[in-house]
């Protein structure tokens, strides 16, 4: 039969990993396929939940390709995804309102200005890529939609829904997206009636990351391609599940297309979200700062130039050059908007220095320099959190380069701490795993692997220091501006 393995799904914003992993924690697959975002007026973007299914099968089908697995020795599967919204009702299409998309910002302005726990944990002003503004939007906007919801859930609630036909919400996603406290008698029906949104649509539990949904339905063994038997976990949002995939007891940063920093531990704050309790591992509730479109920024500047390069090209010539690239130039990186430390959807970033060379030279200096406002970002993060971290998890597709390691190390003044192996699919692996190795806790100790850890560099601190001083003074001048 073959040896037994653990099977995760990472459902990002552009495309679906599936990979494979041992019951030591050992990844042997990973394979992915892209999917389309829908653009539409208003801020919209959306996605087309069969395009997101299909991707997600296929991924599973490469991966076991290469690790060359039948479908019998894939014995337990979860999902992770974005924080998107699957809305099920007739006429309703595309289905996948994407995380990102901002068409709700006038009813989280007005969610924010309610005093409730929800508001309160959503750093007292409500971000558009929360669902309940989107809710509230759907409600107001599409009412006829409205009436003929079927479903309503979170990606990660819904790629699980698919594969067995039963309703189970992750604690995970409810917690940290929905108006729902696990401490506080679960759905707030009194703010849900309040806002006009009490009557969607919510059945089956509420269940931890990790906990037993059942067996794959027929319909979704046929077309994931594995047997009927596979065992279907909870799963969680995905940045929540690079923070159980990476190393453990510090703080985690997941750098992908957004940057989230993840902390236990800490109380409630402007501008920070959370605590979420229970949310990745029980008796823990953990917060969250984060900084929109980090990764989408870097993926927009290699769009840019005249000939084709990946991420891995670029970053290479950047390793190897003698001199700090793209010197003058200084970027303000939140182009869609700032959730931490200024909560504010509508925010814009700001270049300075940049010339009308579209050369590949001048171009990867853009791109490094975007990267150093970026990590520039990430401290300004970690300190509005209250944090002084000696180190620091990483995971996410920027922790995959050790120049992009070393940069955060150098911005930040910590450790970065990666485990090689994909830390976001690790822990929807954990998640799957759980139900068969006695619960999360332990299927994490079972994962861990020992990190690679960069240091600061000494010699870049100067740099990295008056980077920051800019960094401050262009903020600074972009108010006085935004006040004028």
């Amino acid at each position: 039969m073959g040896e037994l393995l653990i099977g995760a799904v990472d459902v990002g914003s552009a495309r679906a990993r599936a990979g494979l992993f041992t019951a030591g924690g050992r990844l042997v697959a990973r394979a992915s396929r892209g999917f389309s975002t829908i653009a539409g007026p208003d801020r919209q973007a959306m996605h087309d939940f069969a395009e997101i299914w299909q991707a997600v099968a296929e991924a599973l089908a490469e991966a076991r390709r290469q690790a060359g697995a039948s479908p019998a020795q894939i014995r337990a599967l979860a999902f992770d995804a974005t924080c998107s919204l699957v809305v099920q009702a007739p006429g309703f299409a595309p289905d996948v309102i994407a995380w990102h998309d901002h068409r709700a910002i006038a009813e989280a302005a007005e969610l924010g200005a309610i005093a409730h726990e929800v508001v309160v944990r959503a750093g007292g002003s409500v971000s558009p890529e929360m669902q309940t503004p989107k809710l509230m939007w759907l409600r107001r906007r599409r009412p006829e939609i409205w009436a003929a919801l079927q479903g309503v859930r979170d990606l990660c609630d819904h790629l699980a829904f698919r594969a067995t036909g039963l309703e189970v919400r992750s604690h995970c996603a409810a917690a940290a997206k929905w108006p729902w406290l696990p401490d506080r008698g679960g759905w707030q029906t009194d703010l849900l009636a309040r806002i006009g949104i009490a009557d969607f649509p919510r059945p089956g539990p509420v269940l931890p990351p990790g906990s037993r949904i059942g067996p794959l339905s027929p319909q979704g063994a046929a077309e994931l391609g594995l047997e009927p038997e596979t065992l279907v976990a909870v799963g969680l949002i995905d940045a929540f599940s690079g923070a159980l995939g990476a190393a453990p007891d510090m703080p985690a940063l997941i750098a992908g297309t957004s940057n989230c920093v993840m902390a236990a531990g800490l109380a409630a704050a402007p501008a920070l979200w959370g605590p979420y309790p229970d949310a990745i591992l029980p008796g823990e509730a953990v917060s969250e700062g984060g900084q929109s479109a980090t990764g989408a920024l870097l993926e927009r500047i290699r769009r840019l130039y005249p000939r084709p390069a990946s991420h891995d090209e670029i970053l290479a010539r950047l390793a190897a050059a003698k001199d700090e690239p793209g010197q003058g130039l200084h970027v303000l990186p939140d182009f869609k908007g700032s959730r931490t430390p200024f909560a504010d959807p509508l925010m814009r970033g700001t270049i300075h220095g940049l010339s009308l060379d579209g050369s590949p030279a001048a171009l990867d200096g853009f791109y490094w320099r975007a990267a150093v406002g970026i990590a520039l970002g990430t401290r300004q993060v970690i300190a509005h959190m209250g944090l002084a971290p000696a180190a620091l998890a990483m995971a996410g597709g920027q922790a995959r380069s050790a120049l992009l390691r070393q940069l955060y190390a150098d911005a930040i003044g910590a450790e970065i701490h990666w485990q090689p192996e994909d830390a976001v699919l690790r822990g929807t692996a954990i998640a799957a795993a759980a139900p068969l190795m006695g619960g999360l806790v332990a299927a994490r100790a079972r994962f861990s692997h020992p990190a690679e850890i960069t240091r600061p560099d000494p010699a870049a601190r100067a740099r990295r220091e008056r980077d920051w001083r800019i960094f401050r003074r262009m903020q600074q001048q972009r108010a006085e501006i935004a006040a004028m």
